[in-house]
């Protein structure tokens, strides 16, 4: 989805929504584009493990994904916050029907942008992130009666000090570089950190395909704040280039300083 300060949280397949407030400095329903993703497609995007799932989850910018219904199944502690959901369920419901043909047309013409592996069709990708959206929906109301699902955005997030183990962030971070500032990145990160021992983001690329500009110097500078930041490659790409994540978690002992460019770690 859009606003005019945090560009999406739940973008469409090919992410050609634009951030774009109304007068107020907020965003209206008919400026969000919702498409959500499942429970298995979080696991693979974030290399969740059965520890993983065993802890307290934040979801940031999680919009319609199914991961909190299906985690939540599951007996995982998982709490989603996006804020799209300032909007019931009906609301939610008649938004995702009338941009669902919107998005998989972009998609078709943009095919050859993805990986057509796990996904074998742009038919298939409709079905899979309408089982996902529906999925939150039949969720929505009980989860947000219970609290699970919490309208919120980054850059501050209205939770105490330490309060997850764990924080996603989904098709957001890095996504929109043209919109949001380096600056803007490192503060929502380090608010992500706040609230949680851990933190991963997935994807590292902007939109049109290539790495955001802002991976390195954010992550540079996050271990000039003694944080341990490592990239990651992850079992799952769908958008071609998309198979790596940022972690960020533990601060580094205070005798430890960055000494080049070779501290970011991959594993494959």
């Amino acid at each position: 989805m859009v606003s005019s300060r945090s560009a999406s949280c739940g973008a469409a397949a090919r992410g050609r929504t634009e951030p774009a407030g109304s007068a107020d400095g907020m965003f209206t329903l008919e400026q969000v584009v919702p498409w959500g993703r499942s429970f298995d497609e979080y696991r693979r995007m974030f290399a969740l493990t059965d520890a993983d799932l065993r802890s307290r989850i934040l979801g940031c910018a999680d919009g319609p994904a199914s991961f909190n219904a299906e985690a939540t199944r599951r007996g995982v502690s998982a709490i989603s916050c996006d804020p799209i959901y300032r909007w019931n369920r009906q609301q939610l419901r008649e938004r995702i029907d009338a941009t669902y043909q919107q998005i998989i047309d972009q998609t078709r013409q943009n095919a050859h942008e993805f990986v057509w592996d796990s996904i074998r069709s742009v038919e298939e990708l409709g079905a899979v992130r309408m089982t996902a959206m529906q999925a939150f929906l039949d969720d929505y109301s009980s989860g947000d009666g219970r609290g699970r699902y919490v309208a919120a955005e980054l850059p501050a997030l209205p939770f105490t000090d330490a309060s997850f183990d764990l924080a996603l962030c989904s098709h957001f971070l890095f996504l929109y570089s043209s919109h949001l500032s380096e600056a803007f990145h490192r503060t929502a990160i380090l608010e992500m950190r706040r609230v949680a021992r851990e933190v991963r983001i997935f994807p590292l690329l902007a939109l049109g395909g290539g790495r955001s500009p802002y991976v390195d110097p954010v992550a540079d500078g996050l271990r000039h704040l003694r944080h341990d930041v490592s990239i990651q490659e992850v079992p799952y790409e769908f958008q071609k280039g998309g198979k790596e994540m940022m972690r960020v978690s533990r601060t580094a002992p205070s005798w430890w300083a960055p000494t080049g460019p070779d501290e970011t770690s991959t594993a494959g």
